[in-house]
């Protein structure tokens, strides 16, 4: 019996360390993405899922505040509501990035800033090239962004073939692209502005500005003011996402405690929790140790800032549930013939597959090599042009912000939004697929130098 109840734990010790180093890991966002997108067009292509599937994102959510009445179906709620939490954490990485980050000086920021805006000009210039005049011009956008968690993930199972050099150049490209794709979804995919409601929402941030200027250090205030903010944005005409990332940028990002009064104070508190300590009492028992616990606890909330303490709480979630939910309810394309999946049949499939699979490594390569030349960034050490272009490729996986930018570009026309999705879809496998072979034939052709060598 004991040999059996020793093996349950031991298998139970497995499971858990092994579903700890699976959350863990990089790439586990990307693929439960991937499963999502799966199950999603699963969902949406069988016979006995289908209307249940469609039914349930087409729900009516309602509630009423004031004289605010906001209705809205699940869809709906996840794109301007959820999605607001991701664009959040978002608006987080980037500020930190900024602040101490990839982006901090311009020696650090400026290739990465040069690639993103290659990356970003080139694929529009594409799309827009195919289809200025037509129905689908609206979507230029599409093939601008880049998916941070399905490049990263993909860049970490490439594994050391990759110099880390490059890995913080895409990581930094990345959050640069994030930002450029906001302020495109700011400028071009809003609606008509209520000048009102706007004004109210940019006196909620000032008010969070002078909350953080008063090192005001607590959630509460700042989460009640998000709330606020998205009402008033989402009835401003900006899209209410947006709120977001201009929240993030409000958050305290200096500590409480600088490290030398932590360190100082931690000794402080360890020598008065062995002062305290009593013979044959636990903590549980003794409330003076107890006392002593939770000043330390204190102590080491208020030397991370408060920025850091979000972005590190939401992560997980967002890496693991919204994205998730975000790629289940729009990933569930209904594909009624085979030619539906020949993107190349209209200029709009057309225009995002060549914008993010060719668009996208050209511009970011292309600009990087000219500051390069320049003399005003340096190349990543380790690398060479051939690898670079590689990783370039994997910023042509557009998915999250391009099927987000995609719902936006063609609101209200189902079957153009589907097209884009299909195309979005087919676009970043392709540059997956790419920037992968080109990484590890790069790799392949290294091992055969080293062997002829010896």
């Amino acid at each position: 019996m004991n040999k059996f109840e020793n093996r349950i734990k031991q298998s139970a010790y497995m499971l858990q360390h092994k579903g700890r180093s699976f959350f863990a890991a990089q790439w586990a966002g990307g693929v439960i993405l991937v499963l999502c997108v799966v199950v999603a067009m699963l969902l949406a292509n069988m016979d006995a899922t289908r209307e249940a599937y469609h039914h349930f994102l087409t729900s009516n959510l309602g509630i009423t505040v004031g004289p605010f009445d906001f209705e809205f179906d699940v869809e709906k709620f996840i794109c301007d509501g959820l999605m607001m939490i991701f664009f959040f954490t978002v608006g987080l990485e980037i500020k930190r990035e900024i602040k101490a980050g990839h982006l901090s000086s311009f020696k650090k920021a400026i290739l990465p800033i040069a690639g993103a805006v290659g990356g970003m000009v080139v694929p529009a210039l594409i799309y827009s090239a195919l289809n200025s005049g037509t129905e689908f011009q609206a979507g230029w956008g599409i093939p601008m962004a880049t998916d941070i968690a399905f490049a990263i993930g993909i860049l970490s199972l490439v594994g050391d073939r990759v110099p880390v050099s490059l890995k913080v150049f895409l990581t930094a490209l990345a959050i640069v692209d994030d930002l450029g794709a906001i302020i495109v979804i700011a400028l071009f995919y809003g609606s008509q502005l209520n000048f009102g409601c706007l004004l109210a929402g940019f006196g909620v941030l000032l008010i969070a500005v002078i909350l953080n200027k008063m090192k005001v250090y607590s959630y509460l205030p700042y989460i009640i003011l998000s709330i606020i903010l998205w009402f008033l944005f989402y009835y401003s005409g900006v899209h209410a996402t947006i709120a977001g990332v201009l929240m993030a940028m409000t958050i305290p990002s200096r500590p409480k405690y600088d490290k030398q009064y932590f360190t100082y104070k931690l000794k402080y508190f360890v020598e008065d929790f062995k002062l305290q300590d009593k013979e044959n009492t636990e903590v549980l028992g003794n409330p003076q140790q107890f006392q002593v616990l939770n000043n330390i606890s204190s102590l080491t909330l208020g030397t991370a800032s408060l920025a850091q303490r979000m972005e590190h709480l939401l992560n997980p979630f967002v890496t693991f549930f919204i994205m998730p939910v975000f790629a289940l309810a729009n990933s569930g394309v209904v594909i009624e013939q085979l030619n539906q999946l020949n993107i190349f049949a209209t200029t709009q499939g057309l225009g995002i597959y060549l914008g993010l699979v060719l668009g996208k490594p050209i511009g970011i390569t292309l600009l990087s090599w000219l500051f390069v030349k320049i003399g005003l960034a340096s190349k990543p050490e380790g690398t060479n042009w051939r690898t670079f272009f590689g990783v370039a490729c994997l910023g042509g996986i557009g998915f999250t912000m391009s099927i987000f930018i995609d719902t936006l570009a063609f609101a209200g026309n189902s079957l153009l939004i589907d097209d884009g999705k299909i195309a979005i879809f087919l676009a970043s496998l392709s540059a997956a697929i790419l920037g992968s072979v080109l990484l590890c034939s790069k790799s392949k052709i290294k091992d055969k130098t080293i062997k002829n060598n010896y």
